[in-house]
């Protein structure tokens, strides 16, 4: 133990000297990256470049999304998602300060988001603009989403700070928005095809391919396809103090297919629309919790997932309007061999459907004024093969009244948000009604001429319903509870400088500082036995942190591309119940400390990534005793590509070195993570 720490104090040591070069050196944004629109290339100013060094010209400052946005943001896109060692978004949101990613182990543990310690139902996931709902857990599974669609992954603290957008959009303490792959042509094309094929550590087996046609002079069309597949085998160790194991993780197999259809256009009036298909289906082991010498398990899920979503956009002098409306059906099968009821093995079958309504409406009073009026409503309903089970139903109507005031100085927004919704049941107590209002105020101010400059601030008090699971599970009997009720207080700033005719071409800061308190979390408590639980409001809990974000961009001699980037997060999570036992203690698996840092260099056809992501001590449980002690951990990650071009045929070879150093480690406790791997892919671009 003492030579783990003096190791993680020398990791610690070099980290934070990282962080000194690089502030002194400078920076540039990750999320700095051109906007990529359908039908024609557009050239984008260089304060929105990242990758694509040769093209930057710097004569005018135009600002960038993140610069002006009024709430946290950070971007991911193109190139630079191509570059990450990453295989999901799950494996992609890592790099983002501020979040937790939990994972479960291996390619088939269960990875979700957490950010700024808020929890993970309090994050919503969006598809092109509308939400991925789960009304059963409230969690998404991003392990299940490839990024060979995805054209770029934005995430916001409090909310987008676009106004004209869905009810949805203002209803989360904090959104993750995932956008697919544009159509996008050069002169004279019709159709592009974009096929990948990756094999590498667990027996991975995974090719897609991207088809994207021209079908009219303002019609579009898109087809993804994806197979995966794994056996899931790794080595990983383990140990308790007590004794010191290495075995074989067996049961993290993966057998998933993914279909995506896709249209849209334009219309003579400049309106767009757009339609979506999405098919998901899975077969897939189980990894359980390494415990009393048991390494292997036997639970098993099966995921059926569709959905179909249209949007609708016009334009009508100052009138604005975004329309959206969407269907999905999701079926889950869970088969756990171990347990044995009167009917056999315990089989258990979730069947989910969700009805949505979105109509979003802008009116511009004047060149500075904007207001806004957004309305969803939707229909969640689930049935499940429980004894006893309640067969919820649940209607939510949202409706946002919301106003922009933007100068070229100063822009403030605020909205009101309210919620109303209504449960009905077959069986057993409902939760009744809820009617909710809750506020938002951001502002963004340029203090002074320097337009790289810009201060920003938010206010934001949200909630979140009880999830299906929380009121109606029978394991846990059924009850009523109330919502969580959440503030959110931000302040901070961003800071981007460009050069010309210097070897630092960019440099970028942002900082925040933030107070959360979460009141009324909803807490599994133990009843007579283990399993039988009761759902319940229990605490309060207080988040004071700090992130920041500082990274730069190089142009070399002999024509070498410099990329480097750090982020950094401090977060205080405390239980702040003075009746509790655990009364200052911070709260389970966040870490005081943790950072990423990436390294991105180009020499001709040759790149090479490298990056870096560090997490601090936590605990395991709320007591913050030596027992649940985790210990810091950290990984090494390593890509070199090659890029070639035949006529206009583009190649890419990428050879992937994950956990460059074979570290052992768990993000959960007792769900190892692998030791070192690799990842061969095969990238063809027409």
């Amino acid at each position: 133990m003492r030579r783990n720490n003096f190791a993680h104090q020398g990791i610690n040591a070099c980290f934070f000297t990282l962080l000194a070069l690089i502030g002194l050196g400078g920076a540039v944004p990750l999320n700095l990256q051109a906007q990529t629109h359908p039908v024609k290339p557009v050239k984008q100013d260089s304060l929105e470049k990242v990758n694509a060094l040769k093209e930057v010209q710097i004569k005018t400052i135009k600002l960038s999304r993140r610069q002006t946005s009024s709430t946290p943001l950070q971007i991911l896109s193109g190139a630079e998602l191509e570059k990450l060692n990453s295989l999901s978004v799950a494996d992609a949101v890592r790099y983002f300060s501020g979040v937790q990613l939990k994972d479960y182990g291996g390619i088939g543990g269960l990875k979700t988001i957490n950010v700024r310690s808020m929890g993970s139902n309090h994050t919503a996931v969006f598809y092109d603009g509308v939400q991925l709902g789960n009304a059963q857990n409230g969690q998404v599974d991003l392990g299940k989403f490839s990024l060979d669609n995805i054209e770029e992954i934005e995430l916001y603290n409090g909310q987008k700070s676009s106004i004209l957008q869905s009810a949805k959009g203002f209803a989360s303490a904090s959104s993750l928005y995932l956008k697919a792959r544009q159509p996008s042509f050069e002169e004279g094309r019709t159709n592009r095809i974009k096929a990948a094929f990756r094999t590498g550590s667990f027996g991975l087996i995974n090719p897609s391919i991207l088809w994207q046609s021209k079908l009219g002079e303002r019609t579009y069309s898109t087809v993804s396809a994806e197979l995966r597949q794994a056996n899931g085998r790794y080595k990983f160790r383990i140990t308790n103090g007590v004794y010191d194991t290495t075995a074989v993780r067996q049961d993290g197999d993966v057998d998933a297919m993914r279909l995506e259809l896709g249209l849209n256009g334009v219309l003579a009036d400049s309106s767009k629309w757009s339609v979506k298909l999405y098919g998901y289906r899975d077969n897939q082991g189980l990894p359980g919790a390494i415990v009393a010498n048991v390494f292997r398990f036997s639970q098993r899920m099966w995921n059926r997932n569709f959905f179909a979503q249209s949007a609708y956009e016009k334009n009508i002098g100052k009138y604005s309007m975004v329309a959206s409306v969407k269907y999905s059906n999701d079926y889950l099968r869970f088969l756990n061999p171990d347990i044995v009821t009167t009917t056999g093995f315990l089989n258990n079958t979730y069947h989910q459907q969700e009805f949505y309504f979105s109509l979003a409406n802008k009116l511009k009073i004047n060149k500075y004024w904007d207001l806004v009026w957004s309305a969803d409503y939707q229909l969640n309903d689930m049935n499940a093969n429980l004894d006893y089970f309640a067969y919820p139903t649940r209607n939510t109507l949202l409706n946002v009244l919301a106003t922009q005031l933007h100068f070229d100085r100063f822009d403030i927004q605020a909205n009101v948000l309210s919620t109303l919704v209504h449960d009905k049941v077959k069986s057993g107590p409902a939760a009744g009604n809820k009617n909710e209002l809750t506020p938002t105020v951001m502002v963004s101010w340029q203090p002074f001429d320097l337009k790289e400059f810009r201060i920003r601030s938010f206010y934001k008090s949200i909630f979140r319903m009880p999830t299906f699971n929380d009121l109606y599970y029978t394991f846990y009997q059924f009850t009523v509870l109330k919502p969580e009720y959440t503030k959110q207080y931000d302040l901070g700033f961003t800071y981007i400088k460009g050069y010309e005719n210097r070897a630092l071409t960019q440099f970028s800061v942002q900082a925040d500082a933030y107070f959360n308190q979460v009141k009324d979390k909803i807490v599994a408590v133990p009843g007579n036995s283990q399993a039988m639980w009761s759902m319940r409001n229990l605490g309060k809990v207080e988040i004071k942190g700090l992130d920041v974000n500082i990274q730069s961009s190089w142009e070399l001699p002999q024509d070498i591309q410099l990329n480097l980037g750090l982020s950094y997060t401090y977060q205080q999570a405390i239980d702040a119940d003075p009746k509790s036992t655990t009364y200052k203690n911070q709260i389970p698996y966040i870490p005081l400390h943790n950072g990423t840092f990436l390294a991105g260099a180009s020499y001709k056809k040759f790149a090479m990534n490298y990056s870096y992501l560090y997490t601090g001590q936590r605990y395991d449980q709320t007591a913050n005793i030596p027992k649940n002690y985790v210990q810091p951990f950290y990984t090494h990650d390593l890509a070199v590509h090659y890029n070639a071009q035949i006529q206009k045929r583009k190649l890419r070879l990428t050879a992937e070195l994950n956990n460059l150093f074979n570290q052992a480690y768990a993000v959960i406790t007792n769900y190892p993570m692998p030791g070192r791997s690799y990842r061969f892919s095969l990238t063809y671009d027409y």
